[in-house]
């Protein structure tokens, strides 16, 4: 589903280039969770980011679901992620002046699909906010948010989830349902998910946990203690 070879980011900071990822060779299979672990600064959400298009390599090669993404345009890009994969960051990104409904259903309209607003529904169902859908963000909890930004990353069926700390702005207890409705996102749609996190409690969950240290995968495969 992803490939990356020998893949490298760097970025123009302010005191000059800044080298962030360095020579990252990883795949990731069709139906797999990944955890990516590693201290802060370690470059995780960046890797992240060139998994869904949203940076580009400055070196090497990414691949998903068949395309190189370092040779698309950001018109291609995002009609990539629009139609094949979801993304959900720590901070809910839902527009203000939309119901939850409607932040759920734009995506969908944005794709041409008819049905935005029933699959939209149902999405909010299945994350047990049927009754909210008319509520606009302001009336909602942080969980809420979260749980809406979850339905709008599940409503086009995605087959890639892409979730950086998603947990990180929710107290425990909400973190952890949404933590499980994240999964089940993926049991239900067969996404595969790739799932940035510090917890090792929550990266136990995944099959596969990749460590970051420096920029570099210092650990594939188990779950550091």
């Amino acid at each position: 589903m992803i490939s990356l070879q020998d893949a490298t980011l760097s970025l123009q900071g302010n005191a000059g280039l800044v080298r962030i990822l360095h020579g990252i060779t990883l795949d990731v299979q069709r139906g797999e969770t990944l955890g990516l672990m590693g201290p802060s600064g370690s470059g995780k959400s960046s890797l992240l980011m060139l998994m869904g298009g949203l940076e580009q390599a400055t070196s090497g090669s990414v691949h998903a679901l068949g395309h190189d993404l370092t040779a698309m345009n950001e018109d291609a890009l995002a009609r990539l992620r629009r139609d094949h994969f979801g993304v959900v960051f720590q901070s809910f990104h839902l527009i203000p002046t939309m119901t939850a409904l409607e932040n759920v259903a734009a995506p969908l309209e944005l794709a041409g699909r008819r049905d935005a607003f029933d699959r939209a529904a149902e999405e909010l169902a299945a994350v047990g906010l049927a009754d909210r859908a008319r509520h606009y963000p302001s009336q909602l909890s942080g969980g809420e948010q979260q749980r809406v930004a979850l339905a709008r990353a599940a409503a086009p069926r995605p087959d890639i989830v892409l979730a950086d700390e998603p947990t990180g702005n929710l107290d425990g207890t909400t973190g952890a349902a949404i933590i499980d409705l994240l999964f089940g996102l993926g049991e239900r749609h067969g996404a595969t998910l790739v799932l940035v996190t510090h917890a090792p409690d929550l990266a136990a969950k995944c099959d596969r946990v990749v460590e970051l240290v420096d920029g570099r995968i210092s650990q594939d495969g188990t779950v550091p203690a």
